[in-house]
C-alpha cells in the first residue's frame, strides 16, 4: 500500500522576525506621514475658521460702521469692569450661523445672569482650532486665590481658541490694536494699512483658556492645568483679547498668559483686518510683530517681513 505524504509549508522563526521588523519599518515610515497629512488638515480648517471669522466680522463692519467692541462694560472710578462683559465673538454670531443662539442673548444683562446659562455654554465648532485639542465643554470661572486656585465659581463658559487683537499692552494705554473694552475702530481708523494690521490671532488652551462668550466681572485668568507657564492671575478680559507682549519667540513659546500661542508646527495663524489668513512663525521679528498689532503706529511693514 502506497502512502501519500503530505508537505507542509511554513515560516520560519527567522523569516517571520524579519516580516515583522518590515512592518515596523513600514509603520514608522508611514505614521509621520498620516500626522503630517493630519495637521495639515487640521491648519487649513483653522485657516477657514478665521476667514469665516473675517467675513463675520466685516459685514459687522458694513452694517455697524465699525468692528464690534473687544468687549462690553462700563468700568468704576478704578477702571475695574462693571460689565455686562460681552466679546467680539458674541456679537458676530448672526454672521457665524449662529443667529439663534444670538437671539437668546441679551447684551443688557450680565453674562453669569441665569437667563444665559445655557447660551454661555454653547460650544461652537467654528471657534475651536482642531489641532489644539482644546476641551469642547464648558470650563470654569470665578475668583483666583493667591496660588490660582478658583476661590468662588461665578459661571462656565463655552471654550474657544480665537481671540482679539488688543495691542501690545503697554500700560495706561487702551489698545493700540483694533479690540479693547469699548472699542468701536473703523476700518479708515487703520492708518497702518488693514494688509498688515492683526485682527484676530489663535490661543492654545495648553497654555491660558479663552472664550468667545466675553470678560466675566469678577473673574480672573490664570494658566491652565499643567501648563508650562508660571502662575499670572489677570483681568477676565484676557478671556477674549491677545496681547503681542514684550517678546517674540514664536507662537508655541509665550512669555505671558494673554499672548497669542498655537499649537500649529512652525506657525500660529492670525487673521488681518484685510481678511486675509497667514502664519506668522517664531523667526518673525518682535519688532515686526509689535508693528502688527498696531493699527496707527506710524510703522512700515512690507509683506516680505512677516
Amino acid at each position: 500500500m502506497i502512502q501519500s505524504s503530505r508537505l507542509r509549508f511554513g515560516f520560519t522563526l527567522i523569516e517571520l522576525l524579519v516580516v515583522i521588523a518590515i512592518i515596523a519599518v513600514l509603520v514608522g515610515l508611514l505614521v509621520p506621514a498620516v500626522q503630517k497629512v493630519r495637521e495639515t488638515a487640521s491648519r487649513a480648517q483653522c485657516s477657514n475658521n478665521l476667514k469665516q471669522i473675517g467675513l463675520a466680522l466685516h459685514n459687522h463692519h458694513n452694517t455697524a460702521g465699525q468692528f464690534p467692541a473687544g468687549y462690553l462694560s462700563g468700568f468704576d472710578g478704578n477702571g475695574n469692569d462693571t460689565g455686562p462683559g460681552w466679546a467680539w465673538a458674541a456679537m458676530i454670531l448672526p454672521s457665524m450661523e449662529q443667529d439663534n443662539l444670538f437671539r437668546q442673548l441679551d447684551l443688557k444683562q450680565a453674562i453669569e445672569a441665569p437667563v444665559h446659562q445655557v447660551a454661555r455654554e454653547v460650544v461652537i465648532k467654528s471657534y475651536l482650532c482642531p489641532s489644539d485639542g482644546a476641551q469642547a465643554q464648558p470650563f470654569p470661572v470665578g475668583q483666583r486665590s493667591a496660588g490660582g486656585q478658583l476661590a468662588t465659581t461665578i459661571c462656565r463658559l463655552a471654550p474657544a481658541n480665537y481671540v482679539g487683537n488688543f495691542g501690545i499692552g503697554e500700560p495706561g494705554v487702551d489698545g493700540e490694536g483694533v479690540f479693547y473694552r469699548g472699542s468701536a475702530v473703523r476700518l479708515p481708523d487703520i492708518t497702518d494699512g488693514s494688509h498688515c494690521t492683526l485682527l484676530v490671532g489663535e490661543r492654545s488652551f495648553r497654555h491660558a483658556e479663552s472664550t468667545w462668550v466675553g470678560a466675566v466681572t469678577g473673574a480672573n485668568h490664570c494658566p491652565t492645568p499643567n501648563s508650562p507657564l508660571p502662575l499670572q492671575i489677570l483681568p477676565s478680559s484676557n478671556f477674549v483679547l491677545g496681547h503681542t507682549g514684550e517678546t517674540f519667540r514664536g507662537p508655541a513659546y509665550p512669555e505671558e498668559i494673554n499672548h497669542f500661542t498655537s499649537r500649529h508646527a512652525g506657525a500660529g495663524n492670525y487673521l488681518f483686518a484685510d481678511g486675509h489668513v497667514s502664519g506668522l512663525a517664531g523667526g518673525t521679528s518682535y519688532p515686526v510683530y509689535k508693528a502688527l498689532s498696531t493699527r496707527s503706529g506710524g510703522e512700515i511693514v512690507a509683506s516680505g517681513d512677516y
